[in-house]
């Protein structure tokens, strides 16, 4: 039976690994910049266009190529700066219907003002641009809320150019507050911490397949829950440190180095588990080494979010409070899956363990040449 699993496993991780796409479309967060320009409203939005324009669900779907509109948002990928303004342009009338400003409580009517397009010549990496709207304000306007649809995803909107203002994270289809357009709305510390707990959770359920991975590679080293809390606890810790220190610009290493050793580390943790039996004095420390550079991988999403000056250190601990709960919620899947039932089996370490370490392993080798070389 041995064998026959251990063959199996390989044939269906080699095959899983060769239908894995060439490069991860990841769906960047839309950021607003808002203002109020000459009397009336200006928002500035960073986001990815091309996932919009071609219909993708960003409230399911964080990579773009697992969107059944894949192949469109490729070939709008591909289209020049003004090529793709044209097809926004055409698109504009279906968004504006879906994106909700609110004046003192009274509706108000978005208006396009432009997209700028950023140049991007590698098209099998994201490309960012600015949508750019705006709307007259009536005279003595004292508050705006603002929205959008959840299908275009979470949308943090900062405001500029007033004393104590509005920085807020919204996920896609919530009304924020009313936010006073002369200022003086600035979150407080619980509400900055809380705000960015589902950051933090997001970027680990759904979005961090990588991280996903990496934890159920501690998870299968052991059936025992000792040598679990071991590996766990000195990943915690490393990431934590780097995941700070990365947050406040004190280290800075280009996601080019970092995304394939965190690829690398995925690697390493499912490789040991075949050889290794139990808990070596040696794993606890590699996997701290590695943690610190997942650590590094999280900073580059608060980076990507904008997290507020004001409340750095509050929402810091909110992102890094969701991480954890996401970690811990896919501790308890696997665990609820094929801990509970089957970690005392004597078969378990064989039949299991090893099959799934191997089939981590060998998608974490992929990421390694994928990440390096394309």
């Amino acid at each position: 039976m041995w064998h026959a699993v251990l063959a199996s496993s390989v044939i269906a991780v080699f095959l899983l690994a060769a239908s894995l796409p060439g490069r991860a479309h990841e769906v960047l967060p839309a950021i607003g910049d808002l203002r109020v320009v000459d009397g009336g409203l200006d928002l500035e939005i960073r986001l990815g266009a091309e996932a919009l324009v071609a219909g993708i669900d960003l409230s399911r779907y964080s990579d773009t190529n697992d969107a059944p509109e894949a192949a469109e948002y490729d070939r709008l990928r591909a289209l020049s700066p003004a090529a793709l303004e044209d097809r926004f342009r055409a698109f504009w009338p279906q968004m504006a219907a879906n994106i909700v400003l609110r004046v003192d409580g009274t509706p108000i009517v978005p208006e396009f003002r432009g997209l700028y397009v950023a140049e991007e010549p590698n098209e099998d990496l994201p490309r960012t641009s600015t949508l750019r709207i705006g709307a007259p304000l009536p005279p003595g306007s004292e508050t705006l809320e603002i929205g959008w649809a959840a299908r275009y995803g979470a949308l943090v909107i900062r405001q500029q150019d007033v004393p104590e203002p509005y920085d807020g994270f919204l996920p896609g289809g919530t009304l924020s507050d009313p936010i006073a357009l002369a200022g003086g709305d600035r979150v407080g510390p619980w509400q900055a911490f809380v705000q960015y707990i589902p950051v933090g959770f997001d970027h680990i359920v759904p979005k961090g397949l990588d991280h996903i991975l990496f934890v159920l590679g501690l998870f299968f080293l052991a059936a025992r829950l000792g040598p679990l809390l071991w590996q766990v606890s000195a990943f915690t810790l490393a990431h934590t440190v780097t995941l700070a220190a990365g947050a406040l610009g004190w280290i800075v290493v280009p996601g080019a180095i970092v995304e394939p050793i965190i690829a690398a580390s995925i690697v390493y943790v499912a490789v040991e588990n075949v050889f290794a039996r139990g808990l070596t004095p040696w794993r606890p420390v590699v996997v701290f080494g590695f943690g610190l550079l997942h650590g590094l991988g999280f900073a580059s999403v608060l980076e990507e979010f904008g997290i507020p000056e004001a409340n750095f250190i509050p929402a810091l601990l909110g992102f890094n409070v969701g991480v954890e709960v996401g970690q811990l919620t896919v501790i308890a899947v696997a665990f609820l899956a094929v801990g509970l039932w089957f970690r005392n089996r004597d078969w378990y370490r064989a039949v299991i363990a090893i099959p799934a370490s191997l089939a981590i392993a060998a998608v974490g080798a992929y990421w390694v040449v994928e990440r390096t070389l394309l």
